[in-house]
């Protein structure tokens, strides 16, 4: 028995590929909110930059495999706390994603997975009636949790491409944060619910940084004329 299970051991250690990928992604986000008690509708939130992460793969099977790494995102939401009034919110957070992937991993697979945030910048915008009043902007503010939680799942198609969901467990906003205004403490976000998800487009999220450079040097290099 114990000899079997060496063997078993040895030969996924064998055929265990090991690389590194890496990737950017868009972010189309939404915020769940409820605010005094009454739930509130979102505004889509589209960042393109700046968010990116390295990923180590390790691919156990052609069909299942793990991966970690580190991570870079701009999340936030947009709503409307009154008809004239617009609100803005955003963080910068440093990510530690760890997950799972199950299907034809040279193919079309699944993967999900959990990740770990730290915001370190934080901005608030506000518009009336369309105009601009108020733009606030701090790095490792206490008005966010020094740190947040996800939830994710997403599908990678076989050119590339790759579709991604995610919900974040905990709160957006510190609600027990307070501040000071004209000499009166008051806690603005005690009454405000925050949880952002949202859906990211990117492509070659798992493909081998390595073997794809490689392949782009050398359709390069057919094209370059040879000396006469």
């Amino acid at each position: 028995m114990a000899i079997s299970c060496l063997h078993l051991m040895l030969n996924t250690q064998a055929q265990t590929r090991t690389y590194v990928s890496g990737s950017s992604e868009m972010i189309f986000s939404f915020g769940k909110i409820i605010s005094n008690g009454n739930e509130m509708s979102s505004e889509l939130r589209w960042s393109p930059v700046f968010n990116g992460e390295g990923l180590m793969n390790h691919d156990f099977t052609q069909h299942m495999g793990i991966f970690y790494g580190l991570a870079y995102r701009n999340v936030g939401f947009i709503y409307k706390p009154t008809a004239d009034t617009l609100k803005k919110f955003r963080t910068y957070n440093l990510g530690i994603p760890v997950g799972i992937k199950l299907g034809n991993l040279d193919g079309t697979f699944l993967y999900g997975g959990y990740e770990f945030e730290m915001p370190f910048n934080y901005k608030e915008k506000t518009f009336i009636d369309e105009v601009k009043k108020e733009v606030f902007d701090v790095w490792f503010t206490d008005r966010v949790n020094w740190y947040t939680q996800s939830v994710f799942f997403g599908i990678n198609f076989k050119g590339g491409t790759n579709l991604k969901f995610k919900y974040y467990i905990d709160p957006f906003f510190n609600r027990n944060f307070s501040q000071t205004v004209a000499g009166v403490a008051t806690k603005p976000f005690e009454k405000l619910e925050v949880n952002v998800f949202y859906i990211a487009l990117s492509w070659n999220v798992f493909k081998d940084v390595k073997s794809y450079n490689k392949s782009r040097f050398n359709k390069q290099a057919e094209h370059v004329p040879t000396a006469l």
